[in-house]
């Protein structure tokens, strides 16, 4: 085997980087959003072993949902490629373009064992440029492929070595062989398939057998007329090694997977639903489909699923005749590379080897896949198509001058050609829309990527546009659920709520019926049970109507009993039907059957909460900030709920959520606004007044940024620079009555502003004329005003609205004194009350915050239809007001102190006018 020259290994690669540059400006598209965008597995935060548990979207292995194609190697690079970079494409794409170059290296050095230098170069190059690579390459789930490969031909190439002098065993390159089989197999399943190529290099490449020599000498020594050749024996060692050590890994990948094969419907592969002869003629005509795009890849499609190929159900059907001829050919080539001896034998019959094994995985032929045929599967196989080519070359341009002339024209014009291909294609994967948009070209037949070009279209919130792809679907695919789904989900995001439920229930009707004695109630994919979830998501918002949608989930659970989705829907509904401790029940089931996801923990943290069971709620909380540090509604609620408790201990790790939350949250002004209410409980105004700043630059309305901002200037002695902040609080609320109560206490005391105050007191009770604290300071204003009978009939009023106020029965006794002995003090003789915080509780001198304490909202997981869109959290709730809900020791201690102050100062005020 000769060595690689840098000179060729320059070659490829400057090769590859010529076709694939521009494949690293392409996006996560296609089966990448599952596979890498929706695929916990990536995250640093969830444990290494939970790889090997899981399938390559991160589904664990034991679910029936499972999809059980196990590579946990191909996603460990994933999560390298997270570690870096997180979800930049472009990192991932380059990793592949690279392994791309270096499987093509490989090959080259495979190429060498069969083929003569200059063939073996150009196997390599077409194998560079092909373009039914763009799948494998440039789709960022083919790392499977691509990874898989390398160790597929490394496994290969040590066996090669297993051969010693006189034809003794080697062991240390079989024993390699094993280990890199097994590595090929954790990147993809296709990998253990080269177990069998190194069989056939063993006995027709090794040893030099033919089929007639190796018949003859089995036939001799049947009929005792031969020796067992010692040569022979050990070939069947090598050969019961390597079995053994395929068998070996066939039962422990059959235990990885539970002994159950992953749920595909009709619609993923029409044929193995089908019945015989159709199911096979079909089968078998796939072969020849696949053997023509790797000759004329010319119309290349991402998903070749549902309607793309029709099936033959006739023996009469004019594709019978593709199928045929291509076997014809394969037998061909077969007989010619096993009956006679030579190099050009040899070379055809490894081609053939690399076509066929690594294909029958994906072959249909011994068990059904999801899919009809797949671009990316072919990359193996297009190795052995490669060397068929670059030799059936190297024969033609041997012929004569003419022939050689000829012969390099059209390879030259091949590479090219097949290059420029390449490169184009790879636009195609630039993003979900032009990589369906370019599917639709060449197959209008499949109802999945008219509901593929649709999601495209919904995710740019181009509702009216998807909507028609979505239509499109369910008319070329009648009875297909996801496209009804899709469209009810559409109408109901133009609003169309009727339209929306009329495609729900006519998705419903299409789904099976139950099938008694079934684990699974239907064979049907996992997300189409998403309806039940959709459609009682739809009728929910009619309050009428929410026993109608639990019945909804709980049918979706019945027919699945580990449909966690459901459980979460419900348990948010039950929620709504003031229904805590069965919501509870819900989400505790959920946590059965997930008990590594965080959003979970937080939801069931919502219910405790609304079961007034708030220091279990704090447990949910950080329980789910252990399996996600980053979790921002659990650092949001989690430190909201830290500082209502009033327990100075707690405010810490309060404020450091908080700041872990603007971390996450830069732009929510929720983050800082309470961060500034921490601070205010802690005394430290200056970082109070830096918070709710930053809070109203973010949100210029923001209600109680606003207000508490001016309370903290008031009660620091800047009533002053209040003032101005209150005029931008009243701008955007007007009726803010606690806002006019603090402006008009400072324009009264501070300003001498008694025109003012007045207004701000009278637009209060305009509001609400049972306001205490409104009513009470228009008394004072009177009082200002010299109005001394106005000022009483005020303050009776003011009495008949709050009888058990003393201070007001107080000052109702000073003015009737003051009537009485027709004399003035000039200064006031009772303050202005200033807004209150704690209701109820009317103090004179209180200056209290107002909180706007954020709501926690549990969180609602929209169904997610056949698009494999990621699951989300709602967002924080609406901005509202709420008054103190706690306080503490030391606040009720200052409370008491200002309040006995306030007292003295009226006993003072009460003796000076009786004259003590």
């Amino acid at each position: 085997m000769a060595d690689i020259s840098l000179k060729e290994v320059t070659l490829i690669v400057g090769v590859i980087t010529a076709c694939y540059w521009n494949s690293l400006f392409c996006g996560f598209v296609f089966d990448d959003v599952s596979a890498i965008l929706d695929n916990k597995d990536l995250h640093p935060s969830t444990p290494l072993k939970t790889l090997f548990q899981n399938d390559f979207w991160g589904t664990p292995m034991s679910e029936e949902r499972s999809h059980k194609s196990y590579r946990p190697l191909t996603v460990l690079t994933f999560r390298l490629n997270y570690l870096f970079s997180e979800l930049k494409p472009m990192s991932y794409h380059l990793l592949n373009m690279i392994l791309h170059a270096v499987v093509t290296v490989i090959f080259l050095k495979v190429c060498r064992l069969f083929l003569e230098n200059r063939s073996s170069v150009i196997a390599s190059l077409l194998f560079a440029v092909h373009p039914v690579h763009t799948e494998a390459v440039t789709g960022v789930v083919g790392r499977a492929e691509l990874l898989s490969s390398i160790f597929f031909l490394a496994a290969f190439l040590s066996y090669t070595k297993s051969k010693g002098p006189n034809n003794s065993i080697v062991w240390t390159p079989i024993a390699l062989t094993v280990f890199l089989v097994a590595v090929a197999t954790l990147c993809k399943e296709q990998g253990i398939t080269v177990v069998g190529i190194c069989c056939v290099y063993e006995v027709f490449i090794a040893q030099g057998y033919t089929l007639p020599s190796l018949c003859t000498a089995a036939g001799q020594f049947l009929r005792g007329k031969g020796s067992f050749p010692f040569s022979v024996l050990q070939t069947l060692i090598k050969l019961i090694v390597l079995m053994f050590s395929t068998l070996l890994l066939v039962v422990i990948r059959v235990q990885v997977i539970q002994s159950q094969l992953p749920v595909f419907t009709r619609f993923d592969n029409p044929a193995a639903v089908s019945p015989t002869p159709t199911r096979q003629l079909t089968f078998n005509y796939l072969l020849p489909v696949n053997a023509w795009l790797l000759l004329n890849p010319s119309e290349l499609c991402c998903d070749w699923t549902m309607g793309t190929i029709p099936l033959i159900e006739s023996f009469l059907d004019i594709r019978n005749v593709a199928t045929f001829t291509f076997f014809c050919f394969l037998g061909a080539l077969g007989v010619f590379s096993l009956r006679y001896p030579g190099g050009s034998s040899k070379a055809v019959l490894m081609a053939l080897c690399l076509m066929a094994l690594p294909f029958i995985p994906a072959s249909n032929l011994f068990f059904p896949v999801g899919f009809v045929v797949a671009e990316r599967v072919l990359y193996v196989p297009s190795m052995g198509f490669c060397i068929l080519v670059a030799h059936g070359w190297h024969k033609i341009s041997n012929k004569s001058s003419v022939f050689k002339k000829l012969s390099w024209v059209c390879l030259s014009l091949v590479i090219f050609t097949h290059a420029l291909k390449t490169l184009h294609r790879n636009w195609d994967w630039e993003s979900e829309y032009t990589l369906f948009m370019s599917a639709l070209k060449v197959n209008k037949n499949n109802a999945k990527l008219w509901n593929n070009v649709g999601h495209a279209l919904e995710n740019e919130k181009n509702f009216e546009k998807a909507l028609k792809y979505f239509l499109q679907a369910t008319h070329v695919q009648p009875d297909d659920i996801g496209a009804h789904m899709n469209v009810g989900r559409t109408y109901k995001n133009l609003n169309r709520t009727k339209e929306a439920e009329e495609s729900y229930m006519m998705a419903k009707s299409l789904m099976p019926q139950i099938i008694p004695g079934k684990k699974y109630a239907a064979r049907i994919a996992p997300n189409h049970l998403n309806v039940y979830i959709n459609l009682a998501n739809l009728i929910r918002t009619d309050e009428s109507r929410l026993e109608e949608a639990d019945q909804l989930y709980r049918q979706a659970i019945s027919m699945r009993p580990d449909f966690k989705q459901a459980y979460i829907s419900r348990g948010e509904l039950l929620l709504k039907m003031n229904k805590p401790f069965k919501a509870k029940e819900a989400y505790l089931k959920a946590l059965e059957l997930d008990r590594n996801n965080a959003d979970l923990w937080y939801n069931l943290a919502i219910v405790q909460i609304e079961l007034k069971e708030p220091n279990e709620a704090l447990k949910n909380f950080n329980h789910a900030l252990e399996l996600n540090p980053k979790h921002k509604l659990a650092l949001f609620n989690s430190a909201i709920l830290m500082q209502e408790s009033g327990e100075v201990k707690l405010r810490p790790e309060a404020r450091k959520r908080l700041l872990s939350y603007i971390n996450e949250e830069p732009q929510d002004a929720n983050g800082y606004f309470n961060l500034g209410m921490l601070a205010m409980d802690d005394k430290k105004n200056s970082e109070a007044e830096m918070w709710m700043k930053k809070a109203i630059k973010l949100q210029a309305d923001f209600r109680s940024a606003l207000f508490n901002l001016a309370l903290l200037y008031s009660q620091t002695a800047k009533e002053l620079m209040a003032l101005p902040v209150l005029e931008e609080l009243l701008k955007y609320y007007p009726d803010h009555i606690k806002g006019l109560i603090l402006k008009g206490d400072i324009l009264m005391n501070q300003k001498k502003d008694i025109v003012g105050a007045k207004k701000c007191f009278e637009k209060i009770l305009e509001m609400d004329p049972s306001n205490v604290q409104g009513k009470h300071n228009l008394c004072v204003v009177y009082f200002e005003e010299k109005d001394l009978l106005k000022a009483e009939r005020c303050l009776l009023e003011t009495l008949a609205l709050a009888p058990r106020e003393e201070y007001i029965q107080r000052h109702l006794n000073i003015v009737r004194d003051k009537i009485s002995a027709s004399s003035l003090i000039e200064q006031p003789i009772f303050p202005v009350t200033k807004p209150l915080g704690v209701k109820g509780k009317k103090i004179p001198t209180e200056n209290a915050r107002e909180i706007r304490s954020e709501p926690r909202p549990t969180q609602i997981i929209k169904a997610i239809d056949d698009n494999s869109q990621s699951k989300t959290n709602q967002q924080l709730g609406k901005d509202t007001d709420k008054e103190t809900p706690h306080k503490t020791t030391k606040e009720i201690k200052e409370i008491e102190k200002k309040r006995v102050a306030a007292l003295k100062r009226l006993e003072e005020i009460e003796r000076i006018l009786n004259g003590e």
